[in-house]
């Protein structure tokens, strides 16, 4: 049973979803590239940083485990995660299928993708800092988080679409046969 794509299904809530997933992805990379926090040791040393600058750092300080985990998880992951968003909501797909499947993957384990690894690595941070460092944070940190919380309310509500596609075309196709 091929389903029509769900922004043929909810043409506004569609539009309403594509534009808050570019909104996301926005956010994503302002996120990722902007200043998260400054650093300051001993009012002489500061050190801001971002999450970009942060990845490039464990990777010149050969730190793989780190580098990989953070940018696997707060990185790579997140593109991905938005970029099935889209197609999901914009392909059609029979139910079992590629799609379908990775929506409940998505729905599942993709509010802890970017989350909670970006939340360890603020606190491997802050303990390194010890007592006598003062954390100011910026903007990118705002960004990253409205990015995380919009890609999860926006899985969440794909998948209750998706949900009413399935019922909505599995009456369809019994009161068709």
């Amino acid at each position: 049973m091929v389903m029509k794509s769900l922004i043929r299904t909810f043409p506004k809530q569609g539009i309403l979803i594509n534009i808050l997933l570019l909104g996301a992805l926005t956010c994503l990379i302002i996120g990722i590239t902007a200043p998260l926090l400054t650093l300051e040791k001993m009012y002489f040393f500061n050190n801001t940083v971002s999450l970009f600058s942060t990845v490039q750092e464990l990777f010149h300080q050969k730190e793989w485990f780190l580098f990989i985990v953070i940018a696997l998880f707060s990185l790579c992951i997140p593109f991905i995660k938005i970029t099935g968003l889209v197609l999901i909501l914009n392909v059609e797909y029979k139910k079992g299928s590629f799609f379908d499947k990775a929506l409940h993957v998505i729905e599942l384990i993709g509010k802890w993708s970017m989350l909670d690894v970006f939340v360890v690595a603020l606190l491997l941070v802050s303990v390194k800092l010890g007592v006598l460092a003062k954390v100011e944070v910026h903007y990118g940190l705002y960004a990253f988080a409205t990015s995380v919380l919009l890609t999860i309310s926006l899985s969440y509500w794909i998948y209750r679409l998706s949900l009413v596609n399935q019922t909505t075309s599995k009456k369809h196709e019994e009161h068709t046969a």
